[in-house]
């Protein structure tokens, strides 16, 4: 191999140590995957490390409620994300956890270079606080009633209805979302990382190529608005590192978490030998680092990310990459639907392998999202890996073992074939090397499709059965298992286990890009056994069954309770007399209208039949719902609730909707039996 050796170090981003991992974040670990072992296989020293992301309230608050310290809850928490990662076949070379003594060392050195350097202001804010709780809250723990529109039960840094951002002590009726206590206004010594140090090299660092186009565009949206103070503490109780020589204020998880990264990669070198840290960390490295994240974190990585470094005299990184996310059957993920499915109930019905290349067969360059059509998934899994990739292998073993015991053939019968197959290596690891793993996989099928042609071709069933032709048959099948080897050693960083078994099969050391040119002549071959078998419809209906029945046993379990997307449990607020709660006339309402809100991101507007006409109702259940899921469909509304005139209109009621929010938020659908109406006692 012609190509340098390169020492490449990357990552992904941290998993938050508050829950379970689910498909959409098997997106980004499977697409570093990928490429982490793609540069191994072309005889490079890269290394993949992560972490859980262990800091924050959220944590802190579901420990409590749990009756546990926050240790026990992240150390369960990594053992559960280390098992799905393992059986998806993610190699990291090392995982750790952002609560890690490294991680501690090098949050605290970095802080100090930054405020030795200028780079750190302290200043007094006012903050909102829940004096029963004893702590401020932050921005997502409180919640009232929005100042601009008038909605009600938003968060204090932004309303889900009208879309308008604000400060929390703006927010009218404010109740803590912890205690249920009004929070009062209370000062605090806060510290800030002065960003707009860093804006004449930041500016400079963002012409290169170190992030997509389209993220580059949107961070030149973020300089024109100025660059703001980063607020980097926070105050006790909470859980993470406190900061030094400043007691009872911690480091945000923010600060912390991308210098897990760095904490990872010291804690492999600490425990092996090979690796040096400052070698890959110095400000004047010559080694390569990346990161693979998703878009909605690419403020942190592009901007902050790489001026803490600059300013603590560290290197940056050599490129962001960032990628979409993953809908499923062309929707946001759902739990109603049974399509918000986590890793461990996936691993449960079927092959890890189908969606890393289902995955691949999907993934770009670039930041669009991508879908998980699930009637696509089994048609193209059952199409290209069991019908193309595998069958090669299956119409040809059986041949070579019958009729001449395991051993290939001597030489090749269609040398410019294979020399074509070998020639093909080069257009797809540039692929690779881009993360254009569907041009990749696309390249890939279509030299199998003319592996199979090859076989159709030459007919070795036919052959088998005529006279005098055993060298004639021993040469196609030859041929037909050379082809099928280097096809496996191009998806083997898709496959790993595939290949593996492949490896086994074909009697061969492990497959790299060194050594897929030499043919397998004059070689013996193991007893082949199916390598992958077809994706079956009942496993995937039992799959989003499971995935329907994990969310009722959730639910069953934490009846008060109500979990956010963030993963932080609420408890239940203020109590409110029976009389009062009376007064709320409940009613059955019939959805015979759904829209799209021209301008809202959260809001859907229905138009509900209650039996005495139709009322125009906003609801916020756009994250969870299609207008075209909701049309005929049954619910329970607030009929008595006095019309609130809003941005996009007047609302004349409220919907009634159970879940943790965002994705996972459900409409009551009441026995069909119901007419609009109907009360609800």
């Amino acid at each position: 191999m012609s190509e340098h050796k390169r020492k490449i170090l990357i990552t992904s981003a941290l998993p938050y140590a508050n829950g379970p991992i689910h498909l959409g974040h098997l997106v980004e670990y499977i697409q570093t995957d990928i490429w982490s072992r793609f540069q191994k296989m072309r005889g490079h020293d890269c290394t993949y490390v992560c972490a859980d992301d262990a800091h924050g309230t959220p944590i802190m608050l579901r420990a409590q409620n749990e009756g546990i310290e926050p240790e026990q809850l992240i150390a369960r928490i990594a053992k559960e994300h280390q098992a799905d990662f393992a059986d998806f076949a993610i190699a990291f070379d090392n995982y750790h956890s952002t609560h890690s003594p490294e991680n501690r060392e090098l949050a605290s050195l970095i802080y100090k270079r930054l405020r030795d350097g200028g780079h750190i202001e302290t200043r007094t804010i006012t903050q909102a606080y829940d004096p029963e709780k004893e702590m401020f809250l932050p921005d997502r723990f409180i919640k009232g009633t929005c100042p601009k529109c008038g909605a009600e039960d938003q968060y204090g840094d932004n309303c889900e209805a009208c879309g308008a951002t604000y400060s929390p002590t703006e927010l009218k009726n404010a109740v803590s979302a912890i205690s249920g206590a009004k929070p009062i206004e209370k000062e605090s010594e806060h510290h800030f990382f002065r960003l707009a140090d860093f804006e004449g090299m930041l500016s400079y660092w963002i012409k290169g190529e170190h992030m997509q186009p389209e993220i580059a565009h949107k961070l030149k949206e973020w300089f024109e608005s100025g660059l703001q103070d980063w607020d980097i503490s926070r105050d006790a109780p909470y859980f993470g590192f406190e900061i030094p020589g400043a007691p009872g204020k911690y480091f945000y998880v923010w600060l912390d978490a991308p210098i897990g990264y760095m904490a990872s990669f010291k804690n492999l070198c600490n425990d092996s030998d090979g690796h040096d840290f400052n070698e890959y960390w110095s400000a004047n490295s010559k080694t390569e680092l990346y990161h693979f994240i998703g878009k909605d974190i690419a403020y942190f990585h592009t901007l902050f990310w790489p001026a803490m470094l600059t300013g603590s005299g560290f290197r940056t990184p050599n490129a962001v990459y960032c990628h979409g996310f993953l809908t499923v059957n062309g929707a946001k993920m759902s739990k109603s639907r049974g399509t918000f499915i986590m890793a461990r109930t996936y691993l449960d019905h079927l092959n890890p392998e189908y969606l890393r290349y289902y995955f691949a067969a999907k993934l770009s360059s670039g930041i669009d999202d991508i879908d998980l059509n699930l009637e696509d998934f089994q048609a193209r899994v059952n199409s290209d890996l069991v019908g193309k990739v595998v069958n090669i292998a299956s119409r040809c073993a059986g041949f070579i073992a019958k009729r001449f015991d395991g051993h290939l053939s001597s030489s090749l019968c269609e040398p410019g074939l294979h020399r074509e197959f070998v020639e093909a290596g080069g257009t797809i690891a540039r692929h690779y090397e881009k993360r254009e793993y569907g041009h990749a996989m696309r390249t890939i099928m279509a030299l199998a499709d003319r592996a199979n042609v090859y076989i159709d071709e030459a007919k070795p069933w036919v052959v088998a059965k005529e006279e005098g032709k055993d060298a004639e048959l021993h040469d196609i099948c030859t041929m037909g298992i050379n082809l099928f080897h280097i096809l496996m050693t191009y998806l083997k960083p898709v496959l790993p286990t595939t290949a593996e078994l492949a490896e086994a099969f074909l009697n061969i050391k492990p497959m790299n890009w060194n050594n897929y040119e030499f043919p397998l002549t004059s070689h013996t071959i193991n007893q082949f056994t199916p390598l992958m078998t077809r994706v079956e419809p009942e496993r995937v209906e039992a799959m989003l069954e499971a995935s329907k029945q994990h969310l009722e046993k959730t639910a069953a379990a934490t009846p008060a309770t109500a979990k956010k997307g963030s993963g932080n449990i609420e408890p239940i607020g203020e109590t409110i007399q029976y009389d009062d709660f009376a007064k709320i006339d409940l009613r059955i309402a019939k959805i015979v209208k759904a829209e799209h809100v021209e301008g809202a991101d959260k809001l859907l507007q229905l138009t509900l039949d209650i039996g005495d006409g139709t009322r125009n109702v906003f609801a916020g259940i756009k994250s969870a719902y299609a207008p075209e899921d909701l049309e005929g469909k049954l619910t329970v509304m607030v009929a008595n609730l006095a019309p609130r005139k809003m941005r996009f209109g007047m609302s004349e009621g409220m919907v009634l909707a159970a879940g943790p929010g965002g994705k996972d938020l459900f409409i009551l659908n009441p026995d069909e039996g119901a007419l609009p109406g109907m009360r609800v006692k």
